[in-house]
């Protein structure tokens, strides 16, 4: 199954002045506008806010990587040894996990 990294997403506790640079400041296209969560055009994979904690250097950005069948590429790696959770959200499916270095991705079919 073919990887495609979809979205870099930002933690910010200043969800309006986020939007205002990543849309007014830096020109950006939004394209998602819900409660705790913005998302921005930046050709070929989006930039997201997600209401939360900022900690810049401590807590990098999570990659999200877009997929079909979450379940079967979470049964898939998990057979690889990742340790993987299950979460699934109305119409979306959505898997966390950590890379070898504790960095966070995630497995989603939005």
């Amino acid at each position: 199954m073919k990887l495609k990294l979809a979205r870099v997403i930002l933690f910010t506790a200043q969800m309006e002045k986020m939007t205002e640079f990543y849309r007014d400041v830096m020109g950006l296209k939004q394209v998602t506008d819900e409660k705790g969560w913005r998302e921005f055009d930046a050709g070929g994979l989006t930039i997201a806010l997600h209401s939360g904690p900022s900690s810049p250097g401590k807590k990098g950005p999570k990659l999200v990587f877009h997929v079909k069948d979450v379940e079967a590429l979470r049964t898939t790696l998990v057979g690889r040894g990742v340790k993987l959770g299950k979460v699934k959200l109305g119409d979306f499916h959505l898997c966390d996990g950590r890379d070898p270095d504790g960095n966070p991705f995630q497995l989603s079919n939005r």
